[in-house]
């Protein structure tokens, strides 16, 4: 089978890391990834904040288990030591589609290069709240964005999740 169709077809969210940070190197392959996706009249109008600063991480983290409403102690990050945080400029009419692509080729850019990684939402929530454009500010980060997803990124630890099947009645043929 062709490698990529066979990447799509074996990737999974991870939702358990070990510790260790992927390699500098190894993150910037998955970013360039995710800007060569598909975009609205080539507009290209998501942009991706790689987060690897703990104190951050953990700040972002905060902030998404309490819009999710989880218990204190709980980490929808997973564990994860890396953030890749995808963000599309509002004015665009297609941010959020361009978004969603940039998010879906680093998730499989992070399976090819062998690391984990999981689509973790809220991130519209934590952008549309003052604390999340504080932090923009923070980072100099200026305009109007919409939070598309955080690409949590690390080693899995244990075994990738088995596929489920497919359910059946999603594809129509019109000939």
């Amino acid at each position: 089978m062709n490698t990529t169709l066979d990447d799509i077809l074996t990737r999974r969210s991870v939702r358990k890391f070990k510790a260790e940070m992927p390699n500098r190197e190894t993150l910037e392959q998955i970013i360039e990834a995710g800007l060569y996706a598909a975009s609205g009249h080539g507009m290209q109008s998501s942009i991706v904040v790689t987060v690897t600063d703990k104190k951050l991480r953990d700040r972002l983290m905060e902030m998404n288990r309490l819009i999710g409403g989880w218990q204190e102690g709980f980490d929808p990050f997973y564990g994860a030591p890396a953030v890749l945080l995808v963000l599309a400029d509002k004015s665009s009419p297609n941010h959020v589609y361009d978004g969603s692509l940039t998010m879906g080729n680093m998730m499989l850019a992070a399976h090819t290069l062998g690391l984990g990684s999981c689509w973790i939402n809220r991130a519209r929530e934590e952008f549309d709240s003052d604390e999340g454009k504080a932090i923009l500010r923070e980072l100099g980060i200026e305009g109007d964005w919409e939070g598309i997803g955080h690409c949590i990124v690390g080693v899995p630890e244990g075994d990738e999740p088995k596929p489920v099947p497919r359910k059946p009645g999603r594809v129509f043929w019109v000939e």
